[in-house]
């Protein structure tokens, strides 16, 4: 489907509005364009890679430099979590296959938004994706992941000076539960850390939304 003017999908045009539409704190703006894009032709990763995920981590770059306020940039991730609720239609809309996801971030971890597309993209395969947010308590998942015993955890690190703490998560998780596999991934491994995580056995760090899918997609029928 093309934009409403049926004209052909400009894919970096319209993530440029949609990026000044978040350090200008303009909703409406980026609600076109996310709109823009969820109409065209583009899979739901790319939609997430492409626009939330490239637009977060360029508002993150200007704050690190000093070129945005801290509000500017709780107000561009409040923004892209509101309008993520636009793909709610797609994300139900495939058979559901028996196969469960616990998806969250770790103890001390107050970004969110890179765990929920996780859990989304596990909705849009089919999975039943639980997402429990920011600061997840070690001894809370634990007891989430006994009641529901999920086919796999997925762990989300943004601030790389949390690795410690999803490391002890992943080891506390692999300790009780030594055959559920463990995903990580998130922001965080741009600046290292990832062979530590994969010491761990049955532990994998993934560096994008496309390597998740692909792992998703390869265990839909594992049991």
């Amino acid at each position: 489907m093309n934009s409403p003017t049926n004209q052909p999908f400009a894919g970096e045009e319209v993530y440029r509005r949609y990026l000044d539409g978040l350090l200008t704190n303009d909703r409406q703006q980026c609600r076109v364009s996310f709109q823009q894009w969820l109409e065209s032709q583009a899979e739901l990763r790319n939609l997430y890679e492409d626009l939330v995920q490239r637009s977060l981590y360029e508002v993150g770059d200007l704050w690190e430099r000093g070129k945005i306020s801290v509000a500017t940039e709780h107000l561009a991730t409040a923004i892209t979590e509101s309008l993520l609720n636009l793909t709610y239609p797609r994300l139900f809309a495939q058979p559901r296959l028996g196969k469960t996801a616990v998806v969250t971030s770790t103890a001390n971890e107050y970004h969110q938004l890179g765990a929920k597309m996780v859990a989304d993209l596990f909705e849009l395969h089919g999975w039943r994706g639980y997402f429990l947010g920011a600061n997840t308590p070690q001894g809370d998942l634990l007891g989430l992941i006994r009641e529901k015993r999920p086919d796999v955890v997925a762990l989300s690190l943004t601030v790389y000076f949390n690795l410690e703490s999803l490391l002890q998560t992943a080891a506390a998780i692999r300790a009780e539960f030594p055959a559920v596999p463990i995903l990580v991934g998130g922001q965080a491994f741009r600046w290292g850390g990832r062979e530590r995580v994969e010491s761990l056995p049955g532990v994998r760090c993934l560096a994008s939304l496309g390597e998740l899918e692909s792992w998703i997609k390869s265990h839909e029928h594992s049991r």
